[in-house]
Parts: C-alpha cells; structure tokens; sequence
C-alpha cells in the first residue's frame, strides 16, 4: 500500500479519486489511516468528509476521537455530522452517549437525530433508562421519522422489559404507558410504530 499516493489521491479535490483512496485504508492499521482520515475530513466535498468519519469509527484512535467531536459539533453538512455521531459510538458507547444527548438536543436535522437513534437503538449495552429518554426526546420532535424512531426504542424498551433488572422492568412499564398514549397520535406512522411496539 503506497500511503503517499493514498495521500494525494485524498487530498485532490476530486471525490471519484479521494473516495477510492479512504475506501483502501480498510486494509490499513489506525495509527497508518488516522493522519490521512483526518486530511480526508478537511476536505471541501461532504461525501468525503462523511467517508472519513466512518473510517476514524473503523480504526480508533485519542485524535480521532477528537475529530469525531469536532465533526459533530461543527460541520455544516448534516450527513457528516450524522455519520460522525455514528462513529463515536463505534469508539465507545459510554463516553458517546453525554455527546450525542446533547447533539440530539442541539441539532435539529432530522437525519442527525435519526442516526443517533439508530446507533443508540441497536446498541446492546445501551441502559434502559437512557434509551427511554432518548425515546422521549424523539418524541418531541417535530418531524415524523424521528417519532417513529422514539416509538421503534419504546417498543424495544417493552420487548426487554422481563430481564431481572428491576430498572429495566421500570423502563418497560413507561414504556408501554407511551406507546398506549401514541396510539391516538396524529401521525399514522407513529401510531403503527406504537401499535408493533405493543405487540412485541
């Protein structure tokens, strides 16, 4: 692997070249990728900066992180910060999730608040009481997708309410008290989220 071609290809402006380039550095080790994804993330064409947030997630290092943050925190593309916060959680769910509470709360575009969703939804480390704010910050939402995705952890609250854990017995009894109230939401969609929720 010639790490200097990569580094030109990465730093050419051209998206049909750089994009190639990162998708290589999967065979590379972190310390090898990190100075090149962070050159990828400086880059002016979002497709790239949002390919280098996902490879900084693949290989994990204290400047990627770092990066990731800032990402997060200030790029004007709303794609790049959703994959960023989806990289942070590759990184560690447990220093992730304060960051992407606030995000959630701070970022009103629908795909960054989805994305956040996604990746706490599906993590399997993910307490049940902080999903079941997170759900109810969805909740609040003026967009539609979102609520559906508040709705969809609501119902995974309910699936997992017959653990031994008595904050996960709580956590499901809420939860289905939301989902019992959703059923008369103005949205179809919430309503037929909130309806699969209370089946499972």
């Amino acid at each position: 692997m010639d790490l200097e071609q990569l580094r030109a290809e990465i730093a050419s402006g051209d998206p049909s070249r750089s994009m190639p380039a990162l998708a290589r550095l999967r065979e590379a080790t972190a310390e090898q990728a990190e100075p090149l994804l962070l050159l990828g993330l400086q880059q002016n064409p979002f497709l790239v900066r949002s390919l280098s947030c996902a490879g900084l997630g693949m290989k994990p290092t204290p400047a990627g992180w770092e990066a990731l943050v800032a990402a997060l925190e200030t790029d004007e593309d709303s794609n790049v910060r959703a994959e960023a916060a989806n990289a942070l959680v590759s990184h560690s769910l447990e220093r992730a999730w304060p960051l992407l509470r606030l995000a959630f709360a701070r970022d009103d575009q629908w795909l960054v608040r989805c994305s956040i969703l996604s990746a706490m939804a599906e993590h399997p480390a993910m307490a049940a009481a902080d999903l079941l704010e997170l759900a109810r910050l969805a909740l609040g939402d003026a967009d539609g997708t979102v609520r559906v995705g508040g709705a969809e952890i609501l119902g995974r609250l309910v699936r997992e309410g017959g653990s031994d854990s008595a904050g996960a017995r709580e956590a499901a009894a809420e939860a289905r008290a939301e989902l019992v109230r959703l059923q008369h939401d103005s949205d179809h969609r919430v309503v037929a989220a909130a309806l699969n929720g209370l089946q499972g």
